[in-house]
């Protein structure tokens, strides 16, 4: 059988040296476990690819061009590719580099390579008789977290990419400090502030940085437009394609607020959508397995209370909120919600809202393993006492359930952390937060 030609001008591309300059430089690493699939997965237009580029250029010069190969399923001139395909294709790489086989370690990098139906039993086959190292990427949780956890039988590992953090979208415009944030001068901090309230509005995605207002917001429609079809529709064969889009709106407008798929189902029942409870459940779960809206439970051991209780709904990235949102309202306050929770995520936390006896509520209690629990409160204006005074009331009162965590009140800027008076809570200006703490809690 012979290889499609679109696969054998792919083969010969992924061979050659790769030449990244200029790009934006990820932050996220893949771990040094070996015996196992590294599935890269993210939202799309995050920069999967870029990243899998950086690591194939990384591997070909620690080992060597032909020992690092890049092949890219995104085509639609590869659609319905046979699973036979892909054997083809690593027996005419072996046929051309003969004397690497079963002798020198090969990495394979395949890009969305989800489109080609029982992949994952192509590439167990191959970890098994090969000497190789595979890294896989798509843009669905479910499609390859799944598969790779099932199918793959405990030998996958995920790496999640995100759109830019603010410390990659200063890196992007060469503006990422390169001392202590302590030596800063007034000049350099007000800098950084200034691009915080922009990252804020612009947000992460690495092609929306640069555009103006109107592009920018076409462009991230774009993207969500498209994951909607060929993320949610084309792969889950989605009918209720109106009510889908209906959800959609409201999650992305209505940020870090607390939602229920009960309420959404009763809101398309007024909008008069024919809608089961189970399909709201589902579609929302399909947006949340392609990694456009992330879902916040309340902080509890209790399964029950979790599952009984609404989550609070975040878009991906703050850009999709101004993107999304017609109201005029500024919404900086939730935009600088949703950084911090990126960022706690991408930290390994594990992240739940509070809500105590009292009726207070607080942004986020993070938990990571081997380190100490953290209830963070995010406050974009503590200027107004009585929205400060209500910020740490509800720190205070969570206090009580959480005795062990630690509580830090994130707000805007340098000058606002001085400001805001509390003994007891660790008060921490945005930027310091994301760029000084970017590793661990």
């Amino acid at each position: 059988m012979a290889l499609h030609p679109i696969l054998q001008e792919k083969l010969t591309a992924g061979l050659e040296p790769v030449r990244l300059e200029g790009l934006t430089r990820r932050d996220a690493r893949l771990p040094a476990i070996k015996n196992k699939v590294h599935t890269v997965l993210g939202m799309r237009r995050v920069g999967k690819t870029t990243f899998l580029r950086q690591v194939q250029q990384e591997q070909q010069q620690a080992l060597a061009p032909e020992r690092a190969v890049y092949v890219s399923f995104d085509d639609d001139r590869l659609a319905d590719l046979p699973l036979s395909q892909l054997d083809v294709l690593l027996e005419e790489y072996y046929r051309t580099f003969p004397q690497l086989r079963g002798r020198e370690l090969v990495w394979w990098f395949f890009d969305e390579i989800q489109v080609v139906a029982g992949w994952e039993r192509f590439v167990r086959r191959l970890m098994d008789t090969e000497k190789v190292a595979v890294v896989v990427s798509g843009s669905s949780a479910r499609l390859l977290s799944r598969e790779v956890h099932t199918s793959l039988r405990g030998r996958g590992f995920e790496t999640v990419l995100r759109p830019f953090s603010f410390r990659e979208f200063l890196r992007h415009r060469n503006e990422e400090p390169t001392k202590p944030l302590a030596r800063l001068s007034a000049a350099e901090r007000s800098l950084i502030e200034k691009r915080l309230l922009e990252y804020l509005r612009v947000g992460g995605f690495p092609e929306a940085q640069g555009l103006d207002l109107k592009l920018r917001i076409q462009l991230l429609q774009s993207y969500v437009d498209t994951l909607l079809l060929r993320d949610v529709v084309e792969r889950y064969q989605v009918s209720q394609i109106a009510a889908l889009r209906s959800i959609t709106r409201t999650c992305l407008r209505n940020p870090a607020a607390l939602q229920s798929a009960h309420a959404l189902y009763r809101d398309l029942k007024s909008q008069g959508y024919a809608v089961s409870k189970d399909t709201v459940h589902a579609l929302l779960g399909y947006l949340v397995d392609a990694f456009l809206l992330m879902l916040v439970p309340l902080a509890t051991d209790s399964e029950r209370q979790r599952n009984a209780n609404p989550r609070k709904i975040y878009p991906a990235d703050p850009g999709l909120i101004h993107a999304f949102d017609t109201s005029g309202r500024a919404n900086l306050g939730r935009a600088l919600e949703t950084v911090v929770l990126n960022a706690l995520v991408s930290r390994g936390a594990e992240v739940g809202y509070v809500k105590t006896d009292e009726g207070f509520e607080v942004d986020f209690l993070a938990r990571v393993p081997g380190q100490r629990e953290l209830l963070i409160q995010v406050c974009a204006d503590p200027t107004q006492p009585e929205v400060l005074e209500r910020e740490l009331r509800a720190l205070d009162a969570a206090v009580r359930t959480h005795p062990r965590a630690e509580r830090i009140l994130i707000v805007l800027t340098r000058d606002q952390a001085i400001q805001v008076s509390a003994d007891t809570i660790r008060v921490r200006a945005a930027y310091e937060w994301f760029l000084e703490e970017d590793q661990d809690l």
